[in-house]
């Protein structure tokens, strides 16, 4: 990989009370990376070094061919040199300025690069109303609009954005979400983005970097990394498969939704989503049932034709992780030891995954 190819790079150590912090990845320089794990697991810790937010961290952190931070050759880029957007879990607007005057700030800033669309960003995020109120007189959801818009305002060649929703109800999470995704289609500036919502990191990221307790155990393409059979039980909960399809049809009696894929067609709930849409869903592995044969007389709507790949011990002793293939996409299932002995399941052999559409996340 040439320097004009290459992401963000660091290996970092460093200690945070009784947390030994050890991390070491490389990621890629275009999309969103999701660093994903437990509370308590270090990542917004993480991020805060990237930053350079965190100067007891010492090792390496370079973004293409610069070099924020070397400690074998005593180098070290103060945070507002390393040209980040950095979006908080709780906005940090200026209270004193009006939100126009938060935009401006960072735009003015950075030069106003011509090529950043300034007006379709206040549109993209619905803060075009806003812009004249002052910042004390915004909802939360409201206020991280705005420190979104304002993060891409600054012209960044790095997106930091630390758990941005988790403090957001039910409906502002959600419009933010799709803002985001619609974002997503268009950025050319990579993203870091924690979160301990794995439904958030399903439909967003591309990357993923998953912690447990200080330490990455687990990095790569979003599809691979979250079926991998040797991940630790904290992250058991959010192992599974995040399928990419489209919209093919609508069912309004039922308020049912068709998604063809690689492996098949899904069932899922409508939620306003359109034919042809671009759709990804999240299969948990606790979600799939497996049969040796096409479902009938079940309630589950989904049956996907698979092929065993690989089983692996569960947590727990009565439980086992079986690998599918579904027509090139990877799912996963989480099984007793009964069920797969008493299916005769081995590798190669042919199974259906059934899935209850209210079960699938998208």
């Amino acid at each position: 990989m040439t320097d004009s190819q290459r992401g963000l790079d660091a290996k970092l150590a460093w200690r945070r009370g009784a947390l030994a912090l050890d991390v070491d990845f490389a990621l890629p320089p275009r999309g969103i990376t999701a660093l994903f794990g437990p509370s308590g697991a270090g990542k917004t810790t993480c991020l805060r070094a990237i930053a350079g937010l965190e100067r007891g961290a010492a090792g390496r952190v370079s973004f293409g061919d610069t070099v924020w931070q070397d400690d074998a050759h005593r180098a070290f880029l103060p945070a507002h040199r390393r040209r980040i957007g950095y979006v908080f879990q709780e906005a940090s607007l200026f209270t004193h300025r009006s939100v126009a005057g938060n935009l401006e700030f960072g735009f003015r800033r950075a030069g106003r690069p011509a090529h950043l669309d300034r007006d379709g960003l206040i549109d993209e995020f619905g803060v075009r109303a806003l812009l004249h109120r002052r910042v004390g007189a915004l909802s939360g959801g409201e206020r991280q609009r705005v420190a979104m818009v304002r993060a891409l305002l600054a012209d960044p060649c790095l997106l930091l954005f630390d758990e941005p929703l988790s403090a957001l109800d039910a409906l502002a999470r959600s419009e933010l979400l799709g803002c985001l995704e619609r974002l997503h289609a268009k950025l050319s500036v990579p993203m870091v983005y924690v979160s301990h919502n794995i439904d958030e990191v399903a439909r967003l990221a591309d990357h993923l970097v998953l912690m447990d307790a200080g330490h990455v155990v687990a990095q790569g393409a979003l599809q691979t990394t979250l079926t991998r059979l040797d991940l630790p039980p904290s992250l058991a909960g959010a192992m599974g498969a995040v399928i990419e399809g489209s919209v093919v049809g609508y069912e309004a009696h039922d308020q049912l939704i068709e998604v063809d894929f690689p492996g098949g067609r899904l069932w899922l709930p409508y939620r306003h989503e359109v034919v042809g849409q671009a759709l990804r869903c999240r299969i948990g592995a606790r979600d799939v049932v497996l049969a040796t044969a096409p479902g009938g007389g079940s309630s589950a709507l989904n049956d996907i034709h698979c092929r065993v790949v690989a089983m692996a011990d569960a947590d727990h002793p009565s439980q086992c992780l079986v690998q599918l293939d579904a027509g090139g996409c990877p799912l996963l299932a989480r099984i007793t030891r009964r069920s797969w002995h008493a299916l005769a399941l081995a590798p190669g052999k042919e199974v259906w995954a059934q899935v209850k559409a209210v079960a699938v996340g998208a």
